[in-house]
């Protein structure tokens, strides 16, 4: 009889072992943490937390990027996945508010502090990451659609500002709020276009009329504008949901349709040219470039400028239709794989969670939802009301509640809307500047 050798025996009883791992390993690679395979995932974010902790990750645009992008990869998936989150904006909720969370209790070490800071404000990624989809969105969008969105946008966001002010002062003094101070230290930084465009023009129009320091009047304001940002996200999210569940009320990213009720018809997407996407990238940079020195000349905020000069060469069909599709599909990849993590580097810098815990009672949040909420109820109906459709109008609106360029990010990726960032810019620029204007104006006509 033949019987089999030791070592064939032993090989025999090892396959099993063999097959139970690579089945393991085959699983684990099927997992995956946004678009990265679990292992994988595991072992960049393990060598880029060493590089933190021994103060050997770069303090440039490459230690930050590392940061934000594996932050914002984990958070973005994770805030997909958890039930009820998942329904109301999860991603941008999550990827905003748990990096702001670590900053406050010390858990983000200095070395990445450092290479987020570099990367957000030394090397300006917000206003990089705002040119591109801006340039890209316009230059790729319908033209009548263009046209229609820019006038017909401007009467829900006013009657909208409107109706939230009033809202806002009403609730403040049921909750024994003065009405001046609800209106210039809750309701004002909340629709005054964020912290930079917003709140610190404000806190020295404040302290040359009140006296006193600026820092004194950001530390009262910036609550009220952190709050209200976040039920801007919440609220975001349900339109959404909203728009999913009832489609006619929704242009899923378009803000208007035709005279006959149709919605107008996007070209059909080209294939992506990477080429055409560089040149994409110079004209998204020399466009903010156009809004930088306008500003300069006729004091027009450059952000607002940048908008009306890319819809101006839109309407006027001067962009080869090839360079428009490299704006655009650059504006794709840009919204589709930087949202998130530039997301986590605005929770790290820009919500500071220790200046809302000082001031926050119950009564306060409600006042500021109140402000929220009304906006966006009112850009719904206004909205509906002008053949618009009625989510997307009132995600517009909404974004005058946000934190500035960070508020619409946040709002517009929570809706899965960033088509509409040039509607939101301008509902943002223009709307925060007027509400400055105006604020300042009042506040020396009452002292």
């Amino acid at each position: 009889m033949n019987t089999k050798t030791n070592l064939e025996a032993v090989t025999e009883s090892e396959l099993p072992i063999q097959n139970n791992i690579k089945s393991l390993w085959e699983k684990l690679m099927k997992a995956k943490v946004g678009v990265l395979p679990l292992p994988l995932y595991i072992v960049l974010a393990a060598i880029i937390l060493t590089a933190s902790v021994y103060n050997t990750l770069p303090a440039d645009m490459i230690g930050g990027f590392a940061v934000i992008m594996i932050l914002g990869i984990l958070l973005g998936d994770l805030g997909q996945r958890i039930p009820i989150l998942k329904e109301i904006g999860g991603p941008a909720i999550l990827a905003l508010l748990v990096p702001s969370i670590l900053v406050f209790l010390n858990v983000i070490n200095t070395s990445s502090m450092e290479a987020v800071t570099t990367l957000m404000k030394t090397s300006n990624f917000l206003y990089f990451y705002i040119s591109c989809l801006v340039v890209g969105s316009i230059l790729g969008m319908n033209r009548k659609m263009l046209i229609q969105g820019f006038t017909r946008m401007f009467v829900p966001l006013i009657v909208g500002t409107v109706l939230a002010v009033v809202a806002g002062m009403l609730v403040g003094l049921l909750f024994g709020y003065d009405l001046q101070h609800t209106f210039f230290y809750i309701v004002v930084p909340i629709i005054g276009g964020g912290i930079g465009e917003g709140i610190l023009p404000l806190s020295i129009a404040y302290s040359s009329i009140l006296g006193g320091s600026a820092e004194s009047f950001v530390s009262q304001m910036i609550p009220a504008a952190v709050i209200g940002n976040i039920f801007a996200v919440v609220s975001a999210g349900l339109m959404m949901r909203l728009g999913e569940k009832k489609k006619h009320l929704s242009g899923n990213g378009k803000l208007v349709k035709t005279e006959d009720g149709n919605e107008v018809h996007e070209e059909k997407e080209k294939v992506i040219d990477f080429s055409l996407m560089g040149a994409g990238l110079l004209i998204a940079c020399t466009f903010f470039i156009v809004g930088t020195l306008g500003q300069k000349f006729i004091g027009v905020p450059g952000p607002v400028i940048m908008i009306l000069f890319a819809t101006l060469i839109k309407c006027l069909k001067v962009m080869p239709h090839k360079m428009e599709d490299g704006a655009h599909n650059l504006y794709k990849f840009i919204s589709t794989s930087l949202t998130w993590p530039l997301m986590v580097g605005l929770g790290m810098l820009y919500i500071p969670l220790e200046d809302v815990v000082k001031i926050v009672t119950p009564a306060y949040v409600i006042v500021c939802a109140s402000v929220v909420f009304v906006m966006i109820l009112s850009g719904y109906f206004v909205g509906k009301l002008m053949k618009m459709y009625p989510v997307d109008a009132a995600i517009v609106t909404g974004c005058h509640s946000g934190l500035g360029g960070t508020g619409d990010v946040a709002i517009l990726s929570a809706s899965k809307r960033m088509a509409l960032m040039p509607f939101a810019q301008v509902a943002t620029r223009i709307g925060g500047v007027s509400t400055v204007i105006l604020a300042s104006l009042l506040l020396k006509l009452l002292s």
